[in-house]
């Protein structure tokens, strides 16, 4: 595997672990700047870092209320990587507190170099 694959791949696991943990600042820093996110027929362009906090928390009640607990990552494969860019194929698992899985989707992801930060820049997810 590339060091750029490895960087994605490590970015993602720490998006998930924040996502988790709903650390709504840490999610911010695992993301690369202007956000862009396609899920439910809708695109959605986040500029910065403040923005993304701001929905995050706005978003956390309805992802309770669904009883959700935590978010695995089921499988995921590299299908493209370059020195800046890597395309990365996943399935999401939504899961109450005893592990089983409320909701599954699959997803694409694009994480960037920019600055000498590696961030995912786009997401395209089959949530419904």
């Amino acid at each position: 595997m590339s060091d750029s694959a490895e960087a994605a791949i490590a970015c993602i696991e720490r998006f998930i672990e924040a996502f988790n943990a709903l650390d709504h600042e840490a999610l911010a820093g695992t993301l690369n700047f202007p956000h862009m996110r396609l899920a439910n027929g809708k695109f959605a362009q986040i500029e910065d870092a403040a923005a993304y906090i701001e929905l995050s928390r706005k978003g956390e009640p309805h992802l309770l209320d669904q009883g959700w607990h935590h978010t695995e990552v089921e499988s995921i494969e590299v299908v493209q990587d370059g020195e800046d860019k890597v395309h990365v194929a996943m399935r999401i698992l939504r899961c109450v507190e005893d592990g089983t899985p409320y909701l599954t989707f699959d997803t694409l992801w694009i994480a960037t170099l920019v600055d000498d930060h590696w961030g995912i820049q786009f997401r395209s997810s089959y949530l419904r």
